[in-house]
Order: structure tokens, then C-alpha cells, then sequence
């Protein structure tokens, strides 16, 4: 199981996409190839008041990842360890069958390289006890790199936050 996740909190995102611009040059990518995605969503009328909201995407890092199973040349694989399903392009042939695997859409093409790239949560940084380059690139604290277990603790204050209008003791994380 991936032990890991890149925690959003839509609420603090204004859709600056600085996460996208440090993945790309952290990760040395074509400008608009970010391995991460802001999603923007409106503007709607909430409460009578214009409201925009934003989205961040990443590899889901899969329990049972389909793009590792299609991968014929051994390209991606999920790390034991940790879960992180990490890429080789050493390895990569082209093929584009973990593209057409993934029901999330996450491996990209990239015409430069004639291969595709994707996410892995920078795992040469984590590696070394640091977080992935787009998680500390945000300058509103949207993004953190935090523990599974971790991650639904921070949706349900969020949650109680927004459902309360305020924070709560934390008597509620039970």
C-alpha cells in the first residue's frame, strides 16, 4: 500500500500553479508537461457570491497500479518499501501501453524525449528526507506531503472546519 500522499486543501489553493511550474523545473519538462495538474472550476455563484475553485492531480501511486502491469520493458514499477510507483526512462520504449492502462490519465507523452514521464513524488528528494519540489513551491501551505493515515485526518478537520465554521478541539479527531 502507498504510504504517502500528496494532501490539497482547495480551500487555501488560489490557483497560482506554482506546483505545476516547480515540477517542471525540478523534473526538467517542457513547459505545460507538469507531472502535477491545478484543475480550475468556475467562476460559480455560491451563496449569491462568485466563487472559483481549484483542483490539484497527481499519481494516485495504485494499490494495483495498471500502468506497471502493462509496462513491457520494466520502465515503472511500485518501490516495495513505500509504494511509490517510480519511473525509469532508461528503460522506457515508447510503447504507450501504460497510457492507454491508466484510468486516471496520469503517464504523459512527451514528443522531445519520445517517452513518457509521470509523477513519483520526486523520489530522489524524498529519498533524501525532503518533500516533492511542487509541495514545497506552494506559497498558501495548499499542498502537504503527509502520511495515508495522515490524509484523511486532514480531510475531516477540513471538513468540520468548513461544515462548524470554525476549528475544532481536537477531541474530534476521534
Amino acid at each position: 500500500m502507498a504510504k504517502y500522499y500528496i494532501y490539497h486543501d482547495p480551500t487555501r489553493c488560489i490557483g497560482c500553479l506554482a506546483c505545476e511550474v516547480s515540477c517542471m523545473d525540478w523534473k526538467g519538462l517542457p513547459y505545460g508537461e507538469a507531472n502535477c495538474r491545478i484543475f480550475r472550476f468556475g467562476p460559480e455563484a455560491l451563496f449569491g457570491e462568485p466563487d472559483l475553485t481549484f483542483m490539484y492531480t497527481s499519481c494516485f501511486h495504485c494499490e494495483k497500479p495498471l500502468c506497471v502491469e502493462a509496462c513491457p520493458s520494466g520502465a515503472l514499477a511500485k518501490r516495495e518499501g513505500d509504494g511509490v510507483v517510480v519511473f525509469r526512462e532508461d528503460l522506457c520504449i515508447g510503447c504507450r501501453a501504460c497510457i492507454t492502462a491508466c484510468p486516471w490519465g496520469i503517464p504523459q507523452w512527451n514528443e522531445g524525449t519520445g517517452k513518457i514521464h509521470k509523477c513519483d513524488y520526486c523520489v530522489d528528494r524524498i529519498d533524501q528526507g525532503l518533500e516533492p519540489a511542487c509541495v514545497t513551491r506552494c506559497p498558501v501551505d495548499a499542498l502537504k506531503f503527509v502520511r495515508v493515515e495522515e490524509a484523511s485526518q486532514l480531510k475531516r478537520m477540513r471538513w468540520l472546519r468548513d461544515t462548524f465554521g470554525r476549528q475544532v478541539a481536537p477531541a474530534a479527531n476521534y
